[in-house]
């Protein structure tokens, strides 16, 4: 359905749908309008089983991220909104196999789920033809390159960039795949075999998901740790308009180089 650009109508018009029993899949054109839509999300949606018993299998696609020269309005990355946000599940593919597997696991699954997908890899990834019976569980993250020295945790396009960035480097890579529910046993498990940790973001540094890493980092890995983490994510700034700023803005193959090296000196 072709609907008039209304992020609170149509997203508050698929909740209707799912109530009837539907498995609606909404789509955003940009991420960062979700705030329009916020109270159907976080009052209604992510409520409904706890508050009536009623499952609400809905998706909602919101395109993010920056480099694509969108300016604040159309750049952000607002995935940390709702981390946290009982009732809600929330993923963000970093590959073409998970950007296919989590879309139908999400689909399957009788919550509701924000799929935040990244602008910039839909022209920057490539991969095979992936199976019709494909499904990446929605939870659990991956190994993304096996490493003994140090940990990047990471998500959507930032998988990319730690992979380049760790090129050459005994350095475990983390695709977190699923930001809520975290799969915490993935970063535990890693932190305890390289004892170094790194959280790469493009959320500005208050935002995203490195603060609920961190938090159960210090919890319950605290003792595994030989340094102090590490955190690379853009200031908390809006993304700036002008392309020279924007670069400087935003992660890139030299600060997360020299970030991970620093961390290994450590």
């Amino acid at each position: 359905i072709d609907t008039p650009i209304s992020e609170e109508g149509f997203v508050g018009a698929a909740v209707g749908a799912a109530w009837m029993g539907d498995r609606p899949v909404v789509e955003l054109q940009f991420a960062d309008f979700v705030s329009c839509a916020f109270d159907p999300i976080v009052t209604v949606a992510a409520k409904t089983h706890w508050r009536s018993g009623i499952r609400l299998p809905l998706v909602i696609r919101a395109p993010f991220g920056g480099g694509v020269r969108g300016g604040p309005f159309h750049s952000q990355c607002p995935e940390g909104w709702f981390v946290g946000v009982a009732g809600l599940k929330v993923v963000c593919p970093g590959s073409v196999q998970d950007a296919y597997g989590l879309l139908r696991a999400a689909i399957e699954d009788d919550d509701p789920v924000l799929y935040f997908e990244h602008k910039a890899l839909y022209r920057r990834l490539t991969g095979d033809p992936v199976d019709g019976n494909h499904r990446t569980p929605i939870g659990k993250g991956c190994v993304a390159q096996v490493g003994s020295e140090a940990t990047i945790v990471t998500y959507g396009a930032g998988v990319d960039l730690a992979l380049r960035a760790a090129s050459g480097l005994d350095v475990e890579v983390l695709d977190l795949r699923t930001l809520l529910p975290l799969g915490s046993a993935l970063v535990l498990e890693s932190l305890a075999r390289t004892s170094r940790l790194l959280v790469l973001q493009e959320a500005s540094r208050s935002s995203g998901v490195a603060g609920l890493v961190f938090s159960l980092v210090a919890r319950e890995g605290f003792q595994e740790l030989d340094a102090p983490p590490v955190l690379v994510a853009p200031p908390d700034t809006p993304v700036p308009f002008a392309p020279e700023l924007e670069d400087a803005y935003l992660p890139s193959l030299e600060t997360v180089r020299a970030a991970v090296e620093e961390l290994l000196a450590y």
